[in-house]
């Protein structure tokens, strides 16, 4: 199975959320706080999986610009001056469909270092 590109992407609430729509039955809705704090990004990950931090203070945070890069991924600007990470098509669709798990697991990291959103 290749990668799935989305057939619309869209912005709504003034960047707040992107729009993933696949065809009939088939959108998603990522929160751009979501999208900023599980960028992947080296600031995030860490350099070769290693090193890697857990971004806080984003709750706030909108998608100043989306940009194609190439067939196989999005560059997201977000309004805190972020930039960097390219969301490949295969990440945004693990990003998709595994969404609350993601979120609970980033939550119960901020709470086990203290950090707030």
């Amino acid at each position: 199975m290749g990668q799935r590109i989305p057939d619309e992407i869209r912005l709504s609430d003034a960047g707040a959320v992107l729009h993933l729509i696949y065809g009939p039955g088939e959108a998603y809705a990522l929160p751009a706080e979501y999208l900023r704090v599980l960028t992947p990004s080296a600031e995030a990950r860490g350099h070769g999986g290693q090193g890697g931090q857990t971004v806080s203070g984003k709750a706030g945070v909108r998608i100043a610009g989306v940009e194609p890069v190439g067939n196989y991924a999005l560059k997201l600007i977000f309004d805190d001056g972020h930039a960097t990470g390219l969301y490949t098509w295969d990440y945004l669709r693990e990003l998709s469909l595994d969404q609350e798990a993601h979120w609970r697991a980033y939550l119960e990291d901020l709470a086990a270092q203290g950090l707030s959103r």
